[in-house]
């Protein structure tokens, strides 16, 4: 893990290119195929999957990776207290794909402009980890991307209550990835959580940066 540490911008724009998919492997909106990752990894009988249920949600979000002082980081949302769902949440900007979406990823660049304002011209996507379900019925693809290292957010406060930053390098490292468990319609609910300072990253956020850290650093 301690190699990552140490990775340039270039070194991972060529790992990227490796290890994630150059296209989505499954859509977003298949319901005749069980996604490979989603709240059921760590929940065998998780409710809504393997279920009939409403129609999926098809969501995409965007992994940001920036370059800070020599350093790689992830940029990361925190969402506002006064939203109905996920209220005060660890995020990757992005949201529904909208039917005037051209592709999953023009949705994750158009949420990722509107929520931190990244232009997308200052994203360079990479490749794709696994479409993620969870157990509310949204199907979601995370998008990464290399994003320039003069961007600066300018946060939407009705979307973003505050963006932040974290080392590739911890959160690869799966050492930093605890696994918790909670009630959750009548059934104990295991999850990733990742503490990070003062911050949580849990829940469907945590799931993603776990299959990012063995996208990156396949286990042996």
């Amino acid at each position: 893990m301690s190699a990552y540490h140490d990775l340039t911008v270039a070194e991972f724009r060529a790992l990227a290119r490796v290890r994630l998919a150059a296209e989505p492997r499954i859509a977003t909106t298949d319901s005749q195929i069980q996604p490979l990752r989603g709240d059921h990894d760590l929940n065998d009988s998780f409710p809504g999957f393997g279920e009939p249920g409403p129609v999926l949600r098809p969501a995409a979000v965007l992994v940001p990776v920036i370059e800070r002082d020599g350093v790689l980081a992830v940029i990361l949302t925190q969402r506002p207290d006064h939203m109905t769902s996920h209220a005060g949440q660890v995020a990757f900007p992005g949201g529904k794909i909208d039917r005037t979406d051209a592709s999953p990823l023009a949705a994750a660049l158009r949420e990722a402009e509107e929520e931190i304002g990244l232009a997308p011209h200052l994203a360079e996507p990479l490749g794709y980890l696994d479409v993620y379900q969870t157990g509310t019925g949204y199907r979601i693809l995370p998008v990464v991307a290399l994003v320039a290292s003069e961007f600066t957010p300018r946060l939407n406060p009705s979307e973003v209550a505050d963006c932040f930053e974290v080392p590739l390098a911890f959160l690869i490292d799966r050492r930093n990835h605890r696994i918790e468990a909670t009630e959750w319609r009548g059934r104990l609910r295991r999850y990733y959580d990742i503490p990070f300072g003062t911050r949580r990253i849990w829940g469907v956020t945590a799931g993603m940066v776990r299959n990012l850290s063995e996208r990156l650093d396949p286990p042996c």
